[in-house]
């Protein structure tokens, strides 16, 4: 009888523990938020998302102040347009302007919000038209090796006379 009272409290710690891995996995993987708080929703459209996601944070002086909740496509316009979830504890200025940032070289995207001066608040469906799309990795390599071919080779005695 001792025995199986024993079995069944280890048996408990297990299943919490693993329970416990289970949604620290989810969190860190940004694939679980829980978030209490009521929120607002803004949109804005980008001419290049890179490798945003829904669920991706919003950020303002490295703070999470919303999450990416859709990303669908404007087939008038031609621009992604990025829906985003606003914690309703922060507010910004109408005239703030959005980026899509990455955390350290390689890292996963994120919007961040620069806060603008207007006295005017964003509200609950209103749209930000100051965007600054990603920077892509390779864009950016072909633009520098394109760069260089155009430059030519170099002569061959242009090392030597130096």
């Amino acid at each position: 009888m001792q025995r199986s009272k024993s079995d069944l409290w280890v048996g408990l710690f297990v299943l919490i523990g693993a329970a416990a891995l289970l949604f620290l996995a989810l969190q860190s993987a940004n694939l679980l938020s829980l978030n209490f708080q009521s929120t607002y929703r803004l949109s804005a459209k980008f001419d290049n998302i890179g490798g945003l996601k829904p669920k991706a944070a919003v950020k303002s002086a490295g703070v999470v102040v919303g999450r990416v909740e859709s990303i669908t496509f404007d087939d008038k316009s031609y621009q992604a347009r990025v829906t985003l979830s606003m914690d309703s504890g922060y507010a910004f200025p109408k005239d703030s302007s959005l980026k899509i940032l990455t955390s350290g070289l390689l890292g996963e995207q994120y919007i961040g919000i620069e806060a603008g001066a207007d006295a005017k608040m964003l509200a609950a469906g209103d749209t930000i038209t100051s965007t600054q799309s990603a920077v892509v990795l390779e864009n950016l390599i072909s633009q520098f090796l394109y760069s260089k071919a155009a430059e030519g080779p170099s002569s061959p005695g242009a090392a030597n006379k130096k």
